[in-house]
């Protein structure tokens, strides 16, 4: 069991309709050293890749996604949920789905901060159904970029979402996959990586 799947096991909790809750330490109270441990496992994933940027989703992708920069020394993006006065400019669009939230957003990414030929790491904290990757992946092609790679950090792969990524051919790379989770009885099952 890695790092990530012991604090999820001590931390994170199980609730009704799928639902892991990890805001202890992951998307609302935030594990700085846990982070840095993900930011260089998602180094030596995506070693062999040439990464320009990251590009994340506000909020909760935010945090991991600015750690793990600093091990491949370039800029983070976040694509923002609502469009504020100080976007100005092009921009690129897409609606996603959020399981979490159960409501449909546009994110948008200003154009000046992708362009063609860039490889792009996407990161975020979760992949339930790959709603938001999906979104995101559009965004990137849209702009002329390269999708490099793809690094989660837990993976609910009992859902669609990561199995749908990896058969359209991205390099995905999920820190916890889980493969079964049941509230009742508290069960979590991790898959073997």
């Amino acid at each position: 069991m890695n790092f990530l799947e012991e604090r999820i096991r001590r931390d994170g909790i199980i609730k009704e309709g799928n639902v892991l809750k990890v805001d202890s330490f992951l998307n609302h109270q935030m594990d700085i050293g846990l982070f840095e441990r993900m930011g260089e496992e998602f180094r030596r994933r995506f070693a062999e890749e040439k990464i320009d940027k990251i590009l994340t989703i506000e909020a909760s992708g935010i945090g991991i996604a600015c750690i793990a920069a600093r091990y491949f020394h370039v800029p983070v993006v976040f694509a923002k949920k609502s469009k504020s006065v100080n976007i100005e400019g092009e921009m690129y669009i897409a609606e996603v789905e959020s399981f979490t939230h159960k409501c449909k957003n546009q994110v948008i990414v200003s154009r000046k901060f992708l362009s063609p030929g860039e490889n792009i790491l996407i990161i975020d904290d979760f992949l339930a159904n790959g709603c938001a990757l999906q979104g995101l992946i559009s965004i990137v092609t849209e702009a002329g970029a390269n999708v490099a790679g793809i690094g989660i950090a837990i993976e609910k792969g009992f859902q669609v979402g990561g199995r749908m990524i990896r058969n359209l051919g991205y390099h995905l790379e999920s820190l916890a996959i889980i493969d079964e989770m049941d509230a009742e009885s508290g069960k979590l099952v991790f898959r073997e990586q």
